[in-house]
């Protein structure tokens, strides 16, 4: 490549070629786990990737991404690019090469092959983080990468899956993410158990998202409001500025009952119309809100 980082060989366009086939082989999990590397597709997720590469490789530490598939259409699009990926190992490719290296049909033109961003959960712990989401057996990709999408929004500290949920470098769960995946820390496979009682110990509390719940999100919320306020003989059952970890859990299940018991508190989300009950992701993204304004307005 050249010196802003646009390559200036020919482009690849065998799709059968064995390279392009090595790429292709990361949408599967047993390539991904052999490896430690995943794909990200399109601009907006390659950008944040090319992105925490440079910031690691400023501080001395080893670098996220290894290669960079783009077709020259992209980067007429996204000059940006030739920038961010200036010392990286990166190939022009032609939309069929791409579309066959991709898990989608159109990959938006651009493909990065990354190592796994996943870190220790002493790590993360050891941080003093004020706000965790934990998904506990969540296993739709989707499901996974928009619930880490709304904490890296809502300000979170950390994601973490517990043991039975999805892969997280899953090509749909990451593209669910929208370049989130590379903006804060996920802990992969955690034991519950250990988790919660780690978090007790560092003075974190628990949460449960539970439709059945005994305590009500809005009327938690209004009383964290009223005491903050110093609203005479306002008490709250929860502090919702203090830290905490919310547990989310399976989609159709729901959290089992010894999740539950690991919890401090169930908190049910209000549903005032029909629905019979809101998704993971949309249930998520209410609680994390929650504990944030609170946490910020502290």
């Amino acid at each position: 490549m050249n010196e802003t980082g646009r390559p200036q060989d020919f482009p690849l366009s065998n799709p059968r070629a064995d390279r392009v086939r090595d790429v292709a082989k990361l949408a599967g999990r047993p390539a991904r786990l052999k490896r430690g590397q995943f794909l990200a597709e399109g601009p907006q997720a390659v950008r944040e990737a090319l992105v925490l590469h440079r910031k690691r490789i400023a501080a001395g530490e080893p670098g996220l991404v290894h290669d960079v598939f783009a077709s020259e259409a992209c980067l007429d699009r996204h000059p940006e690019f030739e920038e961010l990926a200036a010392g990286v190992n990166a190939r022009l490719a032609t939309d069929e090469v791409l579309s066959a290296m991709a898990d989608t049909v159109n990959p938006q033109g651009i493909i990065a092959v990354c190592a796994f961003v996943d870190v220790d959960l002493e790590a993360v712990l050891d941080a003093g983080p004020r706000l965790i989401a934990v998904l506990c057996q969540v296993r739709d990709p989707g499901n996974a990468g928009t619930v880490l999408r709304a904490a890296d929004a809502a300000g979170a500290d950390a994601v973490v899956l517990t043991s039975s949920s999805v892969d997280i470098y899953n090509p749909k769960a990451v593209r669910s993410t929208a370049g989130s995946l590379f903006h804060l820390p996920v802990v992969l496979g955690a034991d519950l158990v250990g988790l919660a009682a780690a978090c007790r110990e560092r003075g974190i509390g628990i949460l449960a998202a539970d439709g059945y719940g005994q305590l009500d999100l809005d009327q938690l919320q209004d009383e964290n409001a009223a005491r903050r306020l110093g609203i005479s003989g306002t008490a709250s059952v929860y502090a919702l500025e203090q830290p905490t970890a919310w547990l989310f859990g399976n989609e159709a299940q729901g959290l089992t009952d010894a999740e539950l018991s690991l919890a401090d508190h169930r908190v049910a989300v209000p549903v005032y119309g029909a629905a019979e009950s809101l998704n993971v992701g949309t249930a998520a993204t209410v609680c994390l809100y929650a504990s944030a304004r609170s946490q910020k307005r502290a």
